[in-house]
Protein backbone atom coordinates (compact mmCIF):
# COMPACT_ATOMS: atom_id res chain seq x y z
CA UNK A 1 0.00 0.00 0.00
CA UNK A 2 1.36 3.44 -0.89
CA UNK A 3 2.21 5.51 2.19
CA UNK A 4 2.23 9.22 2.97
CA UNK A 5 5.40 10.91 1.73
CA UNK A 6 6.21 8.26 -0.87
CA UNK A 7 6.46 9.08 -4.57
CA UNK A 8 4.87 6.53 -6.88
CA UNK A 9 4.43 6.22 -10.61
CA UNK A 10 0.64 6.45 -11.05
CA UNK A 11 -1.65 5.83 -14.00
CA UNK A 12 -3.82 8.91 -14.44
CA UNK A 13 -5.41 7.74 -17.69
CA UNK A 14 -5.15 9.05 -21.23
CA UNK A 15 -5.54 12.73 -20.38
CA UNK A 16 -2.66 12.94 -17.90
CA UNK A 17 -0.75 9.71 -18.64
CA UNK A 18 1.51 7.83 -16.25
CA UNK A 19 3.47 10.22 -14.06
CA UNK A 20 5.16 10.50 -10.67
CA UNK A 21 2.95 11.60 -7.79
CA UNK A 22 3.37 12.22 -4.08
CA UNK A 23 1.08 10.35 -1.69
CA UNK A 24 -0.53 12.75 0.81
CA UNK A 25 -3.17 10.72 2.63
CA UNK A 26 -2.82 8.88 5.91
CA UNK A 27 -3.11 5.07 5.81
CA UNK A 28 -6.62 3.74 5.21
CA UNK A 29 -8.13 0.89 7.23
CA UNK A 30 -10.05 -2.22 6.11
CA UNK A 31 -13.42 -0.47 6.48
CA UNK A 32 -12.27 2.49 4.36
CA UNK A 33 -12.25 2.77 0.61
CA UNK A 34 -8.91 1.86 -0.98
CA UNK A 35 -8.20 5.39 -2.18
CA UNK A 36 -5.08 7.55 -2.19
CA UNK A 37 -4.80 11.32 -2.51
CA UNK A 38 -1.89 12.48 -4.61
CA UNK A 39 -0.24 15.60 -5.95
CA UNK A 40 1.32 15.04 -9.34
CA UNK A 41 4.85 15.96 -10.39
CA UNK A 42 5.42 17.85 -13.61
CA UNK A 43 8.44 18.92 -15.64
CA UNK A 44 6.36 21.45 -17.64
CA UNK A 45 6.49 24.39 -15.24
CA UNK A 46 4.75 27.78 -15.54
CA UNK A 47 6.33 29.66 -12.64
CA UNK A 48 3.27 29.38 -10.41
CA UNK A 49 3.54 29.71 -6.63
CA UNK A 50 1.69 26.39 -6.52
CA UNK A 51 4.59 24.50 -8.14
CA UNK A 52 6.65 23.17 -5.26
CA UNK A 53 10.19 22.17 -6.19
CA UNK A 54 11.77 19.35 -4.19
CA UNK A 55 15.12 18.04 -5.42
CA UNK A 56 15.34 14.25 -5.18
CA UNK A 57 17.58 11.98 -7.26
CA UNK A 58 14.76 9.72 -8.49
CA UNK A 59 12.79 12.51 -10.25
CA UNK A 60 13.58 14.71 -13.25
CA UNK A 61 13.86 18.42 -12.56
CA UNK A 62 10.34 19.74 -12.02
CA UNK A 63 7.83 20.38 -9.26
CA UNK A 64 4.86 19.00 -7.39
CA UNK A 65 1.82 20.93 -8.62
CA UNK A 66 -0.36 21.37 -5.53
CA UNK A 67 -3.26 22.57 -7.69
CA UNK A 68 -3.48 19.01 -9.03
CA UNK A 69 -4.76 17.20 -5.94
CA UNK A 70 -6.49 14.01 -7.05
CA UNK A 71 -8.02 11.10 -5.18
CA UNK A 72 -7.72 7.82 -7.08
CA UNK A 73 -8.01 4.08 -6.39
CA UNK A 74 -4.79 2.79 -4.84
CA UNK A 75 -4.56 0.14 -7.57
CA UNK A 76 -3.51 2.93 -9.98
CA UNK A 77 -0.24 3.32 -8.05
CA UNK A 78 2.07 1.23 -10.23
CA UNK A 79 5.54 1.43 -8.72
CA UNK A 80 7.25 3.17 -5.83
CA UNK A 81 9.99 5.55 -6.99
CA UNK A 82 11.20 6.79 -3.61
CA UNK A 83 10.16 8.95 -0.72
CA UNK A 84 10.46 12.44 0.69
CA UNK A 85 11.92 13.18 4.08
CA UNK A 86 9.66 14.93 6.60
CA UNK A 87 11.48 18.22 5.93
CA UNK A 88 11.00 17.80 2.15
CA UNK A 89 7.29 17.13 2.68
CA UNK A 90 6.71 20.37 4.64
CA UNK A 91 6.77 22.82 1.67
CA UNK A 92 4.36 20.61 -0.28
CA UNK A 93 1.97 20.51 2.70
CA UNK A 94 2.26 24.30 3.05
CA UNK A 95 1.52 24.74 -0.65
CA UNK A 96 -1.58 22.50 -0.41
CA UNK A 97 -2.84 24.53 2.56
CA UNK A 98 -2.26 27.79 0.64
CA UNK A 99 -4.09 26.45 -2.43
CA UNK A 100 -7.06 25.26 -0.36
CA UNK A 101 -7.13 28.31 1.90
CA UNK A 102 -6.57 26.25 5.06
Amino acid sequence: MPRRGEVWLVDLGLAQKVRPALILNIPYQDADRALITIVSHSTALRGSEFEITVAVPFLKQGAFVVQSLITIPSKLALRKLGGLTPSQLVPVEQGVRRWLGL
